[in-house]
């Protein structure tokens, strides 16, 4: 099964790529005017949507700098000791909603200090592969096509994301342990 897996992996992009190809000789589309319209259309999405990466990735830097990151850390953290929650992954649940290649720096910084295979190293990866960067997605998508209110999304999506932080632990308590 495993070795069914990696041939698996290793030639899904080309059987993808092989399957839309063959669909578009089928169905007679012109493929090069098509990928040539697509791209203009992707290269127009990019400039409409950088006000709100700008505007986004400013709020994360002044986040992180600001020291607000560590303060939250420190209040939170009487309140996640009780829950069964270790303190060193906070920064990565506050982080991980807002920036990706922030909280990915965080991982590297736990993976290095406590191990990859220790609970909290396992922890922050499998946190890392089961939560979204909301807030980037969310200026991203919703700045694409101009939605301006996402009050609901974006309560949907917190929630979400705490339930990944107790199903990372869970998880890793239950098969790690």
């Amino acid at each position: 099964m495993i070795e069914i897996l990696k041939v698996l992996s290793i030639m899904i992009i080309p059987i993808m790529i092989t399957i839309i190809l063959l669909h578009g000789m089928i169905k007679k589309i012109n493929m090069y005017d098509a990928f040539v319209e697509g791209a203009a259309e992707g290269f127009q999405t990019s400039i409409r949507i950088m006000p709100y990466l700008i505007a986004i990735f400013l709020a994360i830097g002044i986040f992180k700098d600001s020291g607000a990151l560590h303060l939250f850390t420190r209040i939170l953290s009487p309140i996640t000791k009780v829950l069964g929650i270790p303190s060193e992954i906070l920064p990565l649940a506050i982080m991980r909603p807002i920036s990706g290649s922030g909280s990915l720096g965080i991982v590297k910084d736990l993976v290095t200090t406590y191990g990859p295979d220790s609970f909290i190293g396992r922890v922050a990866s499998t946190m890392m592969g089961s939560a979204e960067t909301i807030f980037y997605t969310m200026a991203v998508y919703f700045g694409a096509v101009g939605i301006k209110r996402g009050r609901h999304t974006l309560l949907a999506a917190l929630i979400s994301h705490i339930a990944a932080i107790f199903a990372s632990i869970w998880v890793c308590r239950w098969v790690f342990s």
